[in-house]
């Protein structure tokens, strides 16, 4: 099997995943959806309310001061911190996880740890 062959049917895969996923998961205002979308360096989220279509809050990986070094992981716990810091502030208590087709492990479980850790309940 040729890689570019490989490549296309694990997205189409990822791309199946997401979307019967996706298909389960609604937000509302009063319990959002907390969306995660990871690429290989960094991490970002959003609180979306799909009643309406509108990101209420968002947060990434790049918003994160590294005085120090930190793991990829600890930057996904302290992402999650943030989300939930920003959630509370706004009034939102309850959210819905999507994962979006992610293992939930890695990067993806530290987020919805530090999520926890902040205060959110899901």
């Amino acid at each position: 099997m040729s890689s570019k062959r490989h490549l296309k049917e694990k997205r189409k895969r990822e791309e199946k995943r997401k979307q019967r996923i996706r298909a389960r998961i609604f937000g509302t205002k009063e319990k959002p959806r907390l969306c995660v979308f990871r690429s290989k360096k960094n991490l970002w989220v959003q609180v979306v309310d799909d009643e309406k279509g509108h990101t209420l809050i968002s947060a990434n990986s790049k918003e994160i001061s590294l005085d120090k070094k930190l793991t990829k992981k600890e930057i996904a716990f302290e992402v999650g911190k943030l989300i939930a810091e920003k959630a509370l502030g706004v009034g939102i208590k309850k959210i819905v996880f999507d994962r979006k087709g992610y293992r939930y492990h890695g990067r993806v479980k530290s987020l919805a740890k530090g999520a926890r850790e902040g205060g959110l309940q899901f």
